[in-house]
């Protein structure tokens, strides 16, 4: 609950009370008439009005006691405030920790799952399954070698299908999602992904032919099936996840503006868990099935209960995610309604998305291009992994010695997951430095082995090569694969979030595409020679038109949208075109030159008294009924005794 909020009985319909008098009122003809109407006993001098906007206009977590933004201030104000604002808030959010454990010692594990796993529960899904696609690989390879290996009995175009098969799924679920989630909902956009999730793992669970061959194919269109559920979690998840916590009112709640990119974060980490828990289990599936034993040769029948048995645990999951997503969610598409009601459109809005490609334009291109260089990064260390090992385990025949190499590459990747959820919010920090900082540290740990190759792969420079690897992971974790995901939705408004997210999400797996196509005609070297220079175009790509949103309310964002869809985004002075919050480009460009804090300041309050006295009058007409309208809880009895008081004259009931 937002501690801004104070919660109150509202007038009861067809009167508004006055706080001072006995007498009820009916508005003028059932219309609010112009405010040089009020009495000029009625008025408040402007220092009123700031003591009672300043705790809704100036929320203490983002200005200062004289109303100072937090990106305006000098450089020691500004370290000096946000640690005092984060002191604060570790110490509120330790002692509720401490209080629920005193009250029931397992109430935090029970929050976490509620707060972290259910709502990435999707993603952790995707992550164990489609990392499992790369773990299974090469025991299919030791147990069919005639198919997977040498292609003697399977076509090799369908063994590599079943790796360009799964991105394009990925691909189309993305883009499709994304402008359904937009068009009929976030929610049903949830449901849907996880059906056809569910739909999915059986197949895979169940795939099989008459010949070797046969059941590839079977196998390949299975994944691409799969994929297409999992491409629509990448904007439904982070969508409905940054929306589901700004509240309904003129600003975002005190939780969203500090923690945002952490709840985000936090959801998606899953993804990391879901790569570790399919790596345990097929550890322990395959020690079980080939009794006890981790060492070739591996029998058909251990291979085949293996791999069954690993897509069938998730399916079962999967239906519990769709039982959840129909049932307790009801609300995950509020924030779209809510924005398509304020522009005053049905199904999908393409004309914010025409919108959004004139004004926002270079922020889509810096989207998907970060996310096209980082899957380079990230799925290019997924697809030679087993190059790896073979260079650090030349003699090795066993694919339980690759698995847990890739157990302790995932442990490290989790902890680049955790911190960066844990800093992604810091205001010193955040998003963009972040994301340069990991793109530049992958550059780095990629270029040096790669023209020094013959000296780190020697067997006593191995374990510096290896912690090269590793960190590439832990950096692209603490970086850009965390941030891509948060900020590709994040810097565009509500009414096109989904589908700009989905459409940077898709470059991003043309990446993975690109890959995986690249690494089937290049050496291991020839890998390390290529790969960096995507460190290095995601990190000027980043530094050159990414935005950066860290602290800034997404309330922010949409209000500037609604100017933007009226034709006069020159009028918007708010906080969402401060030069903190905008790309060097969009600065070149001369954008931040609008951003004027008393002006902005003036014209909150403005339309903070149009939109109650619309609401007023709207109570009047019981024939509007609205799904999704946003109220004025958010407002204390002084802000409500205030705008009452400074309404249009309103006349007395004869």
């Amino acid at each position: 609950m937002d501690n801004n909020a104070v919660h109150h009985h509202g007038p009861v319909a067809g009167q508004i009370p006055v706080p001072h008098g006995g007498q009820d009122y009916d508005t003028i003809n059932g219309q609010i008439v112009d405010d040089s109407e009020i009495s000029d006993g009625a008025a408040l001098d402007s220092k009123d009005e700031k003591a009672i906007f300043s705790y809704l206009l100036h929320p203490d977590d983002s200005y200062d006691e004289n109303g100072t933004y937090w990106a305006d201030m000098k450089f020691g104000q500004k370290v000096s405030f946000i640690t005092k604002v984060d002191n604060a808030e570790t110490k509120r959010e330790l002692g509720n920790l401490w209080t629920m454990f005193k009250n029931d010692p397992l109430s935090p594990v029970s929050w976490y799952f509620r707060e972290c796993v259910i709502p990435g529960a999707g993603l952790g899904l995707e992550g164990y399954v489609l990392f499992s696609i790369g773990n299974v690989t090469p025991l299919f390879q030791k147990t069919w070698p005639t198919c997977w290996k040498s292609g003697k009995v399977c076509n090799n175009t369908w063994i590599a299908a079943t790796t360009y098969l799964e991105v394009c799924g990925i691909i189309v679920g993305q883009i499709m999602v994304g402008l359904l989630g937009d068009s009929v909902g976030r929610r049903f956009g949830l449901i849907q992904d996880a059906m056809i999730m569910f739909i999915g793992l059986l197949m895979l669970t169940a795939s099989w032919g008459v010949t070797l061959n046969g059941w590839v194919i079977c196998y390949a269109w299975s994944l691409f099936f799969y994929s297409v559920g999992v491409g629509g979690e990448y904007p439904m998840t982070a969508t409905s996840g940054m929306e589901n916590g700004v509240g309904s009112g003129k600003v975002s709640t005190k939780e969203d503006r500090l923690h945002r990119g952490r709840k985000v974060l936090m959801a998606f980490l899953m993804q990391g868990w879901g790569q570790l828990f399919n790596q345990v289990l097929l550890i322990l599936l395959l020690l079980i099935f080939h009794h006890g034993s981790g060492n070739p040769p591996y029998s058909e029948i251990a291979t085949q209960w293996t791999f069954r048995v690993s897509f069938a645990i998730p399916a079962l999951g999967t239906l519990w995610l769709v039982y959840y997503r129909y049932y307790k969610m009801p609300a995950a598409s509020k924030q779209l309604a809510l924005a398509k009601k304020k522009a005053k459109v049905t199904g999908y809005d393409m004309e914010s998305l025409k919108l959004a490609f004139t004004y926002f334009g270079p922020r889509m291109f810096a989207t998907s291009v970060a996310w096209f260089a980082n899957d380079v990064f990230f799925y290019g260390n997924k697809l030679f992994q087993s190059q790896f090992i073979s260079v650090i385990s030349p003699t090795s025949t066993s694919v339980m010695e690759g698995w847990l190499y890739n157990l302790i590459n995932v442990g490290v990747s989790l902890v680049g997951y955790y911190l960066a959820a844990f800093l992604i919010d810091h205001k010193l920090y955040g998003r963009k430095k972040m994301m340069i900082v990991g793109f530049l540290m992958d550059f780095i740990l990629f270029i040096v082995p790669g023209f020094h190759y013959e000296y780190y792969t020697e067997k006593t420079h191995i374990t510096a090569f290896q912690a090269m690897y590793f960190l590439s992971s832990f950096f692209n974790q603490f970086g850009p694969n965390s941030v891509t995901f948060l900020v590709a939705a994040e810097v565009f408004p509500t009414s096109v979030r989904a589908t700009a997210h989905g459409i940077a999400a898709a470059a991003g797996k043309l990446g993975a595409l690109f890959a995986g196509v690249l690494y089937n005609y290049i050496t291991t070297q020839q890998k390390f020679y290529i790969v960096p220079w995507f460190g290095l175009l995601g990190m000027l790509v980043t530094l050159l038109f990414m935005p950066d949103t860290t602290g800034l309310d997404l309330k922010e964002q949409d209000r500037r949208w609604q100017f933007i869809r009226a034709g006069n985004p020159q009028d918007y002075h708010g906080v969402a075109v401060h030069p903190k919050h905008l790309s060097w480009w969009e600065r070149f460009r001369g954008i931040g030159k609008n951003y004027d804090p008393a002006a902005d300041y003036e014209q909150r309050v403005h339309e903070m008294k149009k939109d109650w006295e619309a609401k007023q009058a709207k109570k009047f007409d019981e024939s509007e009924k609205l799904a999704y309208d946003d109220d004025d809880t958010e407002f204390s009895d002084e802000v409500r005794s205030y705008l009452e008081k400074t309404s249009p004259v309103i006349k007395p009931t004869k």
